[in-house]
């Protein structure tokens, strides 16, 4: 009779720990209920101006996820991003203009190239942490920018480059055919950056991303302790290659046509102070310094205030989140709000009976 209650106990144990807990059910229908309304209500309620902006937000949030697997995650600094996304550009515009295969399959090859390209920045800079790190990925970004100026980005041409100088009439880069128009392209970028968040959750729940975060903690604990610090820092930088890749192909498709002047190397730097002010430790985080990166400037052109204005804001607000909100705004302003909630209802709360204010 024990043995049978105590075999019960165990199996309800078990049935509850599958069974995911209320809170659990109602943010995982609050993010679903959210998604579909980015996917088939912000087409409806945008113009087609703010909807090119939101593709741009879709895209820079891929980018920014991919940042904060090597800041957050691993502790890893680095300044190079928007070269790393210019490589994935010029690849899918490359093989867009050269092949006819489907577009997924574009983007998927375009982040394996920019993949291999991460590993092997990554090589030198494996024994490198910081200040030394963002020096050494800050040169590679200006490296690729003085190549691109040099060489062009792909516009319909023969050859490795597939560059034509002498063209008239330049052929945008082409679309996926579900996909043709900006709302429809806005979704695609959309489910595309869905994909990349989701394999960013499933590394980090697993045992790479315990390494990551090993490794963020102490880089010598996590030796004696057994992780291969050399394997899990180059997977780190080939998955945030890999993303950001895949995010060059999404934008080599949003704007049609690419020029080396679109990728300046100081826009590394503004990059990380966004993804800094969003969030590192949070993949929310990573859609905030989307919209910090992209939504707010187009905001501000469309009221006709320069855009140059946030250069001071992101210098304020990076001082702020490295005075008192490490983990950025993803997580100090719920807690913000939640407080100033708590406060408003302790204030006006009506007095109990028999009890003066």
């Amino acid at each position: 009779m024990g043995a049978d209650l105590s075999l019960r106990n165990t199996a309800d144990r078990q049935t509850s720990r599958r069974r995911p807990a209320r809170p659990q059910l109602i943010r995982i229908a609050t993010i679903a209920a959210l998604l579909l309304f980015v996917l088939f209500g912000f087409p409806q309620l945008l113009s087609l101006y703010y909807i090119d902006t939101m593709t741009q937000v879709a895209v820079y949030s891929m980018v920014t996820l991919a940042l904060g697997v090597l800041v957050g995650r691993v502790g890893l600094v680095s300044l190079g991003q928007i070269a790393v996304l210019a490589i994935g550009a010029w690849v899918a515009a490359r093989l867009l203009f050269a092949t006819t295969q489907p577009y997924p399959v574009i983007l998927l090859e375009a982040g394996l190239i920019t993949m291999v390209a991460g590993v092997l920045i990554g090589l030198p800079a494996l024994r490198l942490r910081g200040l030394y790190l963002a020096l050494i990925t800050l040169m590679f970004a200006g490296a690729i920018t003085v190549v691109l100026a040099t060489l062009n980005f792909p516009n319909g041409g023969h050859g490795f480059t597939g560059y034509n100088g002498s063209l008239v009439h330049i052929p945008p880069i082409r679309r996926p055919s579900i996909a043709s128009s900006d709302p429809a392209y806005f979704r695609y970028a959309v489910i595309v950056a869905i994909l990349m968040f989701a394999l960013v959750l499933a590394h980090t729940k697993t045992k790479p991303g315990r390494a990551w975060a090993a490794i963020r903690q102490s880089e010598p604990a996590a030796l004696a302790a057994g992780i291969n610090t050399t394997l899990y820092k180059l997977w780190a930088f080939a998955l945030a290659s890999f993303i950001t890749g895949v995010a060059g192909g999404v934008l080599a498709g949003a704007v049609h046509y690419l020029y080396s002047i679109g990728f300046p190397t100081q826009d590394s730097i503004t990059l990380l102070a966004v993804t800094l002010m969003g969030g590192v430790y949070s993949m929310w985080g990573a859609v905030v310094a989307a919209l910090l990166y992209q939504f707010l400037p187009a905001l501000l052109n469309n009221w006709g205030v320069s855009a140059d204005w946030l250069t001071i804001l992101f210098g304020l607000g990076v001082l702020q989140v490295l005075t008192t909100a490490p983990a950025g705004l993803a997580d100090q302003v719920p807690k913000d709000l939640a407080r100033l909630g708590r406060l408003l209802s302790r204030r006006f709360r009506s007095p109990e009976p028999g009890k003066t204010t």
